[in-house]
């Protein structure tokens, strides 16, 4: 992997999410546009790689209401969720996708490694990601006050691929990457969620864990993309009618 680090990052002023009342923005005018929501994990995947990549300028970010959604947004993109984005006249979907495809489509720092072993795991982590995510959640969901085995085997499975690579606290070593930001989003969730409603924290007894969540603290165009615990609490819980 390149050992071009982030674009230098000056934190932007984020503008307010557009309800049912709100005009659209200039539709197919050739603005490459970011539809996403602040809360959204999903979303927040590519929101951290248009940061790290120093594309503030280039893709604009246009935030939506997801509980009073403009009609318009689903004329454009009928799945009516987010993410998506608006480029060269088409709006597309799927955060997995859209990150890989920022990464090969625009300029800035790689997000993939040139080397061929670490190319094929950071591919089995993006496909393991969805699994993750899923397993994990479902204990949050769950009526039960512990979490499952299910869920406790995929957070050792991350701290094991922690340790694959030797020479940095990233997934792929020393250099952050698609991998770790299809995972930070979530992480930062289950560490808040899990803590919350199951008194489980999923950093105990994984200590590479613990410092890829220091490390990924260190990085602006991540941190730019946190929202406060307590609004990712009442939000999930609130969507979710978890008491």
């Amino acid at each position: 992997m390149a050992s071009v680090g982030p674009f230098s990052f000056v934190k932007e002023v984020l503008p307010l999410p557009l309800n049912s009342t709100s005009p659209p923005p200039r539709l197919f005018d050739g603005t490459t546009r970011l539809y996403l929501a602040y809360v959204c994990p999903y979303a927040q995947r590519i929101w951290i790689t248009r940061n790290y990549k120093g594309l503030e300028e280039k893709i604009e970010l246009v935030a939506i209401d997801l509980r009073d959604r403009p009609a318009w947004y689903k004329e454009i993109y009928p799945e009516n969720k987010v993410p998506s984005l608006e480029h060269n006249n088409q709006v597309k979907g799927g955060s997995l996708n859209l990150i890989k495809f920022i990464n090969t489509h625009f300029g800035g720092p790689t997000l993939l490694p040139d080397d061929p072993e670490k190319q094929t795991f950071a591919e089995e982590l993006l496909s393991y990601s969805d699994y993750f995510t899923k397993t994990v959640f479902a204990s949050v969901l769950s009526k039960e006050d512990y979490i499952s085995n299910d869920a406790v085997a995929a957070l050792d499975k991350l701290e094991e691929s922690l340790s694959k690579f030797e020479d940095g606290p990233f997934f792929l070593g020393q250099g952050f990457s698609l991998a770790d930001i299809a995972y930070a989003p979530f992480v930062e969730r289950y560490l808040i969620f899990l803590n919350d409603m199951k008194k489980y924290d999923i950093t105990k007894g994984r200590p590479k864990l613990i410092l890829w969540i220091k490390e990924l603290n260190k990085i602006e165009a991540y941190t730019a993309t946190k929202r406060d615990p307590q609004e990712l609490l009442t939000h999930t819980k609130r969507k979710f009618g978890l008491a």
